[in-house]
């Protein structure tokens, strides 16, 4: 794709458009959304996507559009495998419902900030050395067994970072959230409240899993624009997600494995395109590996919709099978 200085402006004013208006809604009038709430903004969201992939068809063609909507689909994916931890994390800090949305949208614009960091570094390695498909692919393996082991996480297992002990210990603290805000006064002196750690807990831990989503989209596209937009679109609807979602996400048992399953395909997909295209000297002697195949970017829409339909449908089968194996030995 050649997109252009203009395209990239206007579509940066467009996205900011849109976070600023939910920012407004949200800072006049804190709040715990319903489901029909929810629901009307995670479809909004999604609705955008679909069109702003539509617009791809249109303008630089079906390869470009298909690139899209798998990486957006993958990065939506394990977005919702970011809400186990930001569930914990409201959690352990106890922040009233009303003011998790203010939260979580600060958080997603920090991430949206960090994640253009790291995809304009991502891009500037791929256009300099082709071998880091290598250590992408490897890491996304890695990642994928590890998650495969763990399972999803537990507040037990959810430990605080250098830099949120750090701010516990140099920052002046309130002991409470003051109506939201991030600021307020206690006899002449001025004090953080508890909100801006739980930001840094959420803006910290949107950093790690960009670790692992970021190369995993450069794995289905190295179009940077493609990347940053599919990024952005999985990110913004996230926050009316995690209220919609609410309990559902305790049911969803197996969404870790299908999402190892998905990091593990992405991560072999890379390694197969980086032999491929290998020029490494120590590897077949620098040139290209000729039975390593390119897979089709509809090949990997369709495993990571099988595999994310299959992980949910089993995750729903096997939790409703315990519900009603538990109400048949309480009432026995």
């Amino acid at each position: 794709m050649d997109v252009s200085g203009l395209v990239w402006a206007v579509t940066l004013v467009a996205l900011i458009a849109v976070l600023a208006v939910d920012l407004l809604i949200i800072g006049r009038r804190p709040h715990e959304p319903s489901v029909r709430e929810s629901s009307l903004w995670v479809g909004f969201y999604v609705g955008l996507a679909l069109l702003f992939g539509a617009g791809v068809w249109l303008t630089a063609g079906g390869s470009a559009a298909g690139q899209f909507y798998t990486g957006w689909l993958t990065e939506y994916s394990l977005s919702v495998d970011n809400l186990f931890v930001f569930v914990i994390i409201m959690a352990r800090f106890a922040v009233p419902r009303q003011y998790q949305q203010k939260v979580l949208l600060i958080g997603i614009v920090l991430a949206l900030i960090m994640r253009g960091g790291f995809i304009a570094a991502g891009a500037a390695l791929i256009s300099q050395f082709s071998w880091v498909f290598y250590i992408f692919g490897a890491f996304l393996i890695y990642t994928a067994i590890n998650l495969a082991r763990q399972g999803e996480p537990d507040e037990d297992e959810f430990s605080e970072n250098v830099l949120i002990r750090w701010s516990r210990r140099a920052l002046p603290l309130s002991r409470s959230y003051e109506g939201g805000r991030l600021v307020t006064h206690e006899n002449g002196k001025r004090l953080f409240t508890p909100l801006l750690i739980v930001m840094i807990a959420i803006g910290t831990t949107d950093l790690i899993f960009a670790l692992d989503s970021i190369p995993a989209i450069f794995g289905i596209t190295q179009e940077p624009y493609l990347v940053f937009t599919a990024n952005v679109f999985a990110l913004m609807g996230l926050r009316q997600l995690y209220f919609l979602l609410g309990g559902l996400l305790d049911r969803l048992i197996y969404l870790s494995y299908g999402l190892a399953v998905v990091l593990g395909f992405i991560g072999v997909k890379l390694v197969l395109e980086a032999l491929a295209d290998n020029n490494l000297p120590f590897v077949n002697g620098g040139e290209h590996v000729g039975w390593a195949p390119h897979i089709p970017i509809w090949l990997s829409l369709l495993v990571i919709i099988g595999t994310l339909l299959a992980a949910t449908a089993a995750s729903l089968v096997k939790s409703a099978r315990d519900r009603r194996r538990a109400l048949a030995e309480a009432r026995s």
